[in-house]
């Protein structure tokens, strides 16, 4: 019961605003049509992965919760990047990021 609470705590203060900001992200950095299908793959594959994770480590789930409240994590950072539609996802994003 605490697991499932503090999965949707986490939904609510990290996924839903990481879906958002990275979504906003690709529309500012005018990526590809093809990155921004697969940004929406990734998210939707990612988003209940993190969830899980988060119900399962309350430990992970505060200090990211705390990290990107402070602004010290960037969104791409919590992307698996060995999933190949995110990969495409954080490199963009990474390489905006750079450029700016």
């Amino acid at each position: 019961m605490i697991s499932d609470f503090i999965g949707w705590i986490f939904a609510l203060l990290v996924v839903g605003p990481l879906q958002a900001e990275l979504q906003q992200q690709a529309e500012r950095a005018r990526l590809p049509m093809e990155i921004v299908r697969q940004s929406q793959a990734c998210l939707t594959s990612e988003g209940p992965r993190l969830v899980e994770r988060a119900a399962g480590d309350y430990v992970w789930a505060a200090a990211t919760v705390v990290s990107i409240a402070l602004g010290q994590t960037a969104p791409a950072e919590l992307l698996d990047g060995s999933d190949p539609q995110c990969a495409a996802l954080a490199s963009a994003l990474k390489g905006d990021g750079e450029g700016a």
